[in-house]
């Protein structure tokens, strides 16, 4: 699984929104991004989506339709949910969306599975940024077939870094790609160094999950330990 963004740029109706942007991230690696406040960092994570056309360059995901591969999470004005939902509410939809079980047993079971079972009638914009961020990751993340998580400035809702932080990671960890979208925390402030909006040179992911060995490397191993018996 890897998604690719080269020399990926955004224009709107009064001018550009993202100048050329590079970035390569791979399943297990996780990504910071860094951009101004504003429309251009959620304009990157939208072309990463397949949700947004570039004006130039091209995003390339591999291992399936970019829209069914790629999830973005909690995009201002696109997917955050409705913050007068109550929690089951949005949980539903989420479910529904991913083509699962979403009557009212499913919600509470799955609520139940998440340590949330206490907030089902909790109005979303309520809810603490902490668990805000964790349930909706845990949603996208569940969609079949999702093997790239785009997390979209989830530091507009906390200050508290090493919250969100660890949550991106412990999903990479699981081999997902992850790429964090960060707008309005300082990047002195951020946990690793961060690729930048409008930058082509960037700095590598950061490797969560052990590689995968290519399946010729794989036969090759079976070969040799089946060799040494």
């Amino acid at each position: 699984m890897r998604v690719q963004a080269d020399r990926v740029s955004v224009t709107g109706p009064h001018g550009t929104l993202l100048s050329p942007t590079s970035l390569t991230v791979s399943g297990g690696e996780l990504a910071i991004v860094h951009g101004e406040p504003g429309v251009g960092v959620t304009a990157f994570g939208l072309a990463l989506a397949g949700r947004l056309k570039p004006a130039t360059g091209t995003v390339t995901v591999e291992g399936g339709d970019p829209h069914q591969v790629v999830a973005i999470v909690d995009s201002p004005g696109v997917s955050e949910p409705d913050g007068a939902l109550s929690l089951q509410v949005v949980v539903g939809e989420e479910l529904e969306l991913a083509k699962r079980p979403a009557n009212k047993a499913a919600v509470a079971s799955w609520l139940a599975e998440h340590d949330a079972a206490a907030f089902a009638t909790t109005r979303f914009e309520n809810l603490e940024a902490v668990m805000r961020t964790r349930l909706l990751t845990a949603l996208a993340a569940d969609r079949k077939g999702v093997g790239v998580l785009v997390l979209d400035t989830p530091d507009r809702h906390t200050s508290d870094v090493g919250s969100w932080a660890k949550l991106a990671r412990e999903h990479a960890e699981r081999g997902l790609a992850v790429i964090v979208l960060t707008a309005t925390t300082p990047v002195s402030a951020l946990p690793e160094k961060p690729a930048l909006c409008g930058a082509l040179d960037q700095p590598d992911p950061v490797r969560c999950a052990p590689v995968e060995p290519e399946p010729a490397e794989t036969a090759e191993i079976e070969k040799t330990s089946g060799d040494q018996e």
